[in-house]
């Protein structure tokens, strides 16, 4: 998997930031293309809200944070890629990102059992006694964009588009607590069991991409910010970094920040993938 993600990583939105190089600074005439393949380390965290069995009614609030080590070394399969292309200042990009991956019993933590109608209970680590969390997304970003602004000091371009979150979780738990369902029908929670949850949510989003040049060098600085609503309330991310330009294409180290907001009452209340990575373009 690791050379899976050397080859094509890459996240939602990262093709997005990379900029007009330097040999496009006049607009040319046709179509140009560019595959940024690029190797992501992000800190995952997740807020989840499983559903407990209908014969108990409730919720069962469970976080997930995994770093950047957790993800390559409990990595199951990954499938990533991004491109672009342009014709004057007409542009459009997508990006894809599909991954699996498990997280142990230090990146989980169900925060306490909520009844419907009843208390909440929380529950206290230490009587969590092993819980793991499998965990697949899919993020996929599809926009259109338009250059408003471009000159020896660089380019800004808005875009307008969607993008998609699918988000498909499991957690076994094994708690060293039982407690009694509050219909007063024999259910009960604790010991050993999983809880599941899905979701697929759709958010339009809007924002601006670029990059501003370092005089007299072939360095530059990328920018990228974007932020919509629709199934999240809201969605954004932001990022920026320093590339070189090469005439083949660039490469670049940036720093990215995504966040999807649902609220208390969502399933995934909220998803924050944040962390550097290391890109590379290719123009053809």
């Amino acid at each position: 998997m690791l050379v899976l993600l050397l080859v094509a990583g890459a996240w939602s939105g990262a093709r997005a930031q990379q900029p007009v190089s330097a040999e496009q600074a006049s607009p040319v005439a046709g179509w140009q293309f560019n595959i940024a393949p690029y190797l992501w380390f992000p800190t995952t965290n997740m807020s989840l809200n499983y559903n407990l069995p209908a014969d108990l009614g409730g919720r069962l609030p469970t976080d997930v944070s995994a770093g950047p080590g957790d993800l390559f070394s409990h990595l199951d399969i990954g499938a990533m890629f991004s491109a672009d292309a342009r014709n004057g200042p007409f542009s459009v990009l997508t990006d894809f990102i599909g991954a699996r991956f498990s997280a142990t019993t230090g990146d989980v933590n169900i925060k306490s059992v909520d009844f419907f109608g009843r208390l909440s209970i929380p529950i206290s680590r230490t009587l969590q006694t092993s819980t793991g969390t499998t965990l697949s997304q899919v993020i996929w970003t599809l926009a259109g964009g338009y250059t408003v602004l471009q000159g020896d000091w660089g380019n800004l371009d808005v875009l307008v588009g969607f993008r998609f979150l699918s988000v498909s979780a499991r957690t076994d738990y094994s708690l060293a607590l039982t407690l009694a369902g509050p219909r007063g029908n024999g259910a009960t929670f604790g010991g050993i069991g999983d809880v599941t949850a899905s979701r697929d949510i759709w958010n339009g989003i809007g924002g601006i991409r670029g990059s501003i040049r370092i005089p007299r060098s072939r360095f530059f600085v990328p920018y990228y910010f974007d932020i919509g609503g629709g199934g999240s309330q809201p969605t954004w991310q932001i990022s920026s970094g320093l590339g070189y330009q090469f005439r083949w294409g660039a490469v670049s180290a940036n720093y990215r920040y995504l966040v999807f907001n649902q609220g208390s009452n969502a399933v995934v209340q909220r998803l924050a993938l944040r962390g550097p990575m290391l890109m590379v373009d290719f123009g053809f």
